[in-house]
């Protein structure tokens, strides 16, 4: 035999290219079709060199995956077997892509010979993900599965990030065949482009509208988050005095403490961020894509304000909104490129006026975000703002719904410390996005914010949990309905609640989590709040707290579908009438 020839497997490829991209945790669930490199994975695993993290369910496992991107910047990575197991992946697959996380997802498939044949467990998973992801592979041959997992990862991680498919039939894996590894970047890929033309001519055009304006607004989305971009964001601000509001995916570009910090815009923005991007003369998009729950109607969407849009997919560029400057490129390098030019500029600090920053300060006075806290239950906004002072330096994981809206009003998170299922509004995310949290921050404190309803789309996952131990805190907001629909029925549709209330079947959650082995604590009465917050903060393992939660309580301020986003309900000077407080 030639010693040159390394003989391998393709399932051994596959292992050795994940760990030389850096992957250190794979979440995943076997099954038939993928087994041969599940059986691959045990050599790897007893040598420490990856750990695999089973999830309850191969949707839980492309949360935690797509989590444990966001979090850490990284490319995420789940393995599931044919059939069922890869069509369990697709919300997963479609959370991934509309909010642009890098993931990697591994399917197996039935061996070459029978794809075609509908053979047991046998689905074109390359076919029913092609709108849903950057892009897909099958591997046909065992020798192309270095190039594939390199090119994987390069089209995951660079340009707008998104999940990349690989499809690897049975036999593939366990063929023998000379292995040569291909190194992180090494590939070539002439139809790919990510690289942008230099852009000075706009930095230029963009100075001088700034230049000019008078009410400059920053709108700033998860491609700002992605890009890194806080520090230089928070000096542009600082510098050119600024005012900011973020999407629900740019949570946590700023402190929201910070005097210009308006909060979110949109649906359910606050109102004076709302109000300033009615008001303001120039709108400086960056790395956000003019979502309809943030423009509300469109035409009337910031319709005083020059456009300004950063972004590093020229495909949004011009999509819903036509920019007068459009820079393509990485958000981040374009904005430093800006900061060193208005240092430059002598002059130009001081052609930007008070009286804007006065009037956005004023709008944060006047219309400030409300806690009722005179009520016979406890509301969720009142719980939220006081976990908001016990948890400053947590990671956040939220579901979908009216606490996922008050959740992102009422909590400060640093950068990376927010994940929230944005673009596709998928409940279930929250509690597997939580274990992909905690396994890639087994020291930091996480915790789940859901509801009731959210909670149990993926509550098996509390099983892997238990099982590794992860001391992850979830609370969740019970008003026994689901909260979000409910307010929408009230508001719409005459009050008929169709199939939205959820209190008959309903589990006593303190028990189903004490059948996982995980502590659960149930808070009723207002006099427990502080008590059961302190327990819940500083249990040293896994605790679920149930907060029994006024059942009509609306998450307000909200745009109506079809109006400006200055036409909100439920926005209220506060007096002494009202039964709340400011914060």
């Amino acid at each position: 035999m030639n010693k040159d020839i390394n003989y391998n497997s393709g399932a051994f490829a596959l292992l050795d290219s994940l760990v030389r991209h850096g992957v250190s945790h794979i979440f995943g669930y076997p099954g038939g079709a993928i087994l041969p490199i599940y059986d691959e994975l045990y050599a790897w695993e007893e040598k420490g060199l990856v750990q695999h993290i089973l999830g309850r369910h191969e949707q839980g496992s492309s949360h935690a995956a797509d989590a444990y991107a966001r979090s850490t910047g990284k490319v995420g990575v789940c393995f599931a077997t044919s059939g069922p197991g890869a069509t369990n992946l697709v919300t997963g697959i479609a959370t991934a892509q509309m909010d642009s996380i890098p993931l990697v997802i591994i399917t197996g498939q039935v061996a070459r010979p029978f794809i075609g044949t509908d053979a047991f467990q046998e689905v074109d998973i390359f076919g029913i993900t092609l709108p849903l992801v950057k892009h897909s592979y099958v591997v046909r041959d065992p020798k192309d599965m270095g190039k594939i997992v390199a090119e994987s990862f390069y089209l995951a991680k660079n340009g707008r990030p998104g999940p990349v498919l690989i499809d690897i039939p049975k036999d593939v894996g366990l063929e023998k065949f000379d292995y040569k590894p291909i190194e992180p970047g090494n590939v070539y890929m002439p139809g790919f482009r990510h690289e942008v033309a230099p852009h000075t001519v706009q930095l230029v055009q963009l100075i001088k509208l700034l230049e000019e304006s008078r009410q400059p607004l920053l709108y700033v989305g998860g491609g700002s988050i992605t890009s890194n971009a806080h520090d230089i964001i928070m000096e542009l601000v600082n510098t050119c005095e600024i005012p900011l509001t973020t999407t629900l995916m740019g949570k946590g570009i700023i402190d929201e403490d910070h005097e210009l910090a308006l909060g979110m815009l949109g649906m359910h923005g606050t109102a004076y961020a709302n109000f300033a991007v009615s008001e303001c003369d120039l709108l400086i998009a960056l790395g956000a894509r003019f979502d309809d729950r943030v423009t509300g109607k469109l035409d009337e969407f910031a319709c005083k304000a020059e456009v300004v849009h950063i972004d590093i997919d020229p495909a949004e560029i011009g999509k819903n909104r036509v920019p007068r400057v459009a820079i393509i490129g990485d958000v981040k390098n374009i904005l430093e490129e800006l900061v060193v030019k208005i240092k430059q500029d002598s002059h130009f600090s001081a052609l930007l006026g008070s009286s804007w920053r006065q009037r956005v300060l004023s709008w944060k006075i006047q219309y400030p975000l409300l806690v009722p806290n005179q009520l016979s239950k406890i509301s969720p906004q009142e719980i939220l703002t006081k976990l908001n002072q016990c948890a400053k330096n947590a990671y956040y994981t939220t579901d979908v719904g009216q606490h996922q809206m008050w959740a992102a009003q009422f909590i400060n998170v640093l950068p990376r410390h927010w994940m929230s299922s944005a673009g596709l509004g998928t409940m279930g995310y929250g509690l597997p996005a939580a274990i992909g949290v905690q396994i890639a921050f087994p020291e930091d404190q996480v915790i789940c914010i859901s509801g009731d309803s959210s909670f149990q789309m993926n509550l098996q996952e509390l099983g892997t949990i238990s099982q590794y131990k992860l001391p992850i805190k979830i609370i969740i907001i019970n008003n026994k309905w689901q909260g979000m629909v409910r307010q929408w029925q009230q508001a719409f549709y005459g009050e008929r609640y169709s199939h939205s209330n959820m209190e008959l079947g309903a589990p006593d959650l303190k028990k189903l989590v004490q059948s996982y082995g995980i502590h659960g604590i149930l808070l009723s009465e207002r006099s427990k709040l502080d008590s059961s917050l302190e327990e819940f903060i500083n249990h040293p393992g896994p605790v679920l707290l149930d907060c029994q939660v006024v059942e009509d309580e609306n998450c307000y301020p909200m745009v109506a579908p079809g109006k400006s986003n200055s036409q909100m309900i439920g926005v209220q000077k506060p007096n002494k009438k009202l039964n709340a407080k400011m914060l």
